[in-house]
């Protein structure tokens, strides 16, 4: 019996055709499968943070700064009182102004009524014609004194509205530069700053052989096919896509580079003006491909190829065309299909032909 069972034995180990010699002998590879990934190519540029509207708030009238109306970096609106300066002195002007106007409008109607008589007396005869021409330049000066008088009130009026000083714009306001009591004017510079956060730009300047592309495929157009995103100072990304809205007429001839601006929300007022972003530009429609590993590529004097395992565990040399890197992969435009089995690592120890121990990766 025991005879029988060493004899069992070596004609299993002998005759086998898959026997643990055999099975040793195949060298042990790690493989993996063909995938689709999104390979569509983003270009990524250095972008500055730029306000839409930034006013300087500035004094346009002498004298000295008798109150101030808001709370330095607060929220403000269009039409909010801001600062007021004394206003004494224009007002005394308004109503000398007011008593100007007064004087000549009575000045006029004297005239008026100089004018009348004297028409009236020429057509009974009994008024020479000098007298006539004389009370109608009469009137004429006093009808220019009236308008003259109007406009000098417009203008204390005016200068007397320009003691309250109101926002322009919404926006976000800065720290007052002077502070209430000081004589201020309109050689004094900016009181404060109000800038509007939301949206923003972000500019860039973009070769042009990088844009060249761009604009191929519509960049800058309403229905533009790309649209920019953002990376911010610490890696994250900025959650809301922009919208391009400006392209520079022509390039620099000092750095060979376009002005690109694009459009931002800003709603959380996360993004302030001066800071430095990351701008990703990306195709809207997303490009999927099949791609393997940069390990599993090889190259001769033929082209590229990678080392694939059939379903018999044979190697097959396969012949393949391929895109652009990304993220430790490349994209495969021709040669492979998705779910096929290729080698990534023991690439030195097989051939075409040969039979292997495949392992998933």
């Amino acid at each position: 019996m025991k005879n029988i069972s060493l004899l069992g034995v070596i004609s299993l180990l002998v005759f086998s055709p898959l026997s643990l010699a055999q099975q040793a002998m195949k060298p042990g590879v790690v493989v993996t499968q063909v995938t689709e990934q999104d390979v569509t190519k983003v270009f990524s540029h250095v972008g500055r943070v730029v306000a839409i509207d930034k006013v300087d708030i500035r004094a346009r009238v002498s004298g000295y700064l008798l109150k101030r109306h808001f709370i330095e970096g607060a929220e403000v609106k269009k039409g909010d009182l801001l600062f007021e300066i004394e206003a004494d002195t224009y007002e005394i002007t308004v109503r000398q102004r007011q008593a100007d106007l007064a004087s000549a409008k009575a000045n006029l109607k004297k005239s008026k009524a100089a004018l009348k008589r004297q028409q009236d007396l020429k057509k009974r005869g009994v008024a020479s014609a000098a007298d006539l021409d004389q009370a109608a330049a009469s009137e004429a000066v006093d009808e220019a004194s009236v308008l003259k008088a109007l406009a000098l009130l417009a203008e204390a009026e005016l200068s007397l509205s320009y003691t309250k000083i109101y926002s322009p714009i919404d926006g976000k306001i800065s720290q007052a530069v002077y502070s209430t009591g000081n004589l201020v004017g309109a050689d004094s510079g900016a009181l404060a700053t109000v800038t509007n956060m939301n949206p923003v730009y972000v500019s860039m300047s973009v070769s042009e052989k990088i844009l060249l592309e761009a604009r191929r495929q519509g960049i800058g157009q309403k229905t533009s096919p790309v649209a920019p995103t953002l990376k911010l100072s610490d890696g994250s990304d900025y959650g809301q896509a922009g919208e391009f809205d400006y392209l520079d007429t022509q390039v620099s001839e000092s750095t060979d580079t376009i002005l690109a601006r694009a459009v931002f929300p800003n709603d959380q007022g996360i993004l302030l003006p001066g800071e430095f972003v990351q701008v990703d530009v990306t195709p809207k429609e997303k490009k999927l491909s099949a791609v393997v590993p940069q390990s599993a590529v090889q190259k001769d004097q033929q082209g590229y190829f990678v080392l694939v395992v059939n379903n018999d565990n044979i190697v097959e040399v396969r012949r393949v065309e391929l895109g652009a890197q990304k993220a430790g992969n490349w994209e495969v435009r021709a040669g492979l299909a998705l779910g096929e089995k290729i080698i990534i690592e023991g690439l030195q120890k097989v051939r075409a032909g040969a039979a292997v121990n495949p392992v998933e990766g």
